[in-house]
């Protein structure tokens, strides 16, 4: 998920909001204002990282073809330019851990791995990036 995405998913997150509130698009309102009002904060992000979380520790621990696919362990050249961002990495840096083959390890321990998700949901990299931006 790049930075693109992400700034879009928040601002369909912020036009639902309005959308509840009976806002109109019009009403100069921030954000921030909107958020106070509705007694709420940004969430839509961090359960699609818990969800993206769960399902790679799930796929993980089946140990198939899937598993091959998500850690990025196939055969063959790669294309020319920057190579993408694998979605290990980002998870990685979403839940703090440093390597993603540290996070290969815990995957495996179903209970450990949920437990570091609920922890990782609460406390998460992208809140403290918005905090210091408000």
């Amino acid at each position: 998920m790049d930075e693109r995405m992400k700034s879009s998913l928040e601002a369909t997150e912020m036009w639902f909001l309005r959308r509840m509130m009976r806002i109109p698009w019009t009403a100069k309102k921030t954000n921030e204002e909107i958020l106070t009002d509705a007694q709420t904060t940004r969430q839509l992000m961090t359960k699609i990282r818990k969800r993206q979380a769960e399902f790679v520790g799930h796929v993980r621990r089946r140990n198939q073809l899937e598993n091959l696919v998500t850690t990025g362990k196939f055969d063959g050249k790669r294309g020319r330019g920057r190579p993408r961002e694998k979605m290990l990495d980002s998870l990685a840096d979403w839940m703090n851990i440093e390597k993603p083959s540290e996070m290969i390890r815990k995957m495996s321990c179903r209970v450990g791995w949920r437990s570091l998700i609920a922890h990782a949901s609460r406390h998460g990299t992208w809140r403290r990036r918005i905090k210091s931006i408000t």
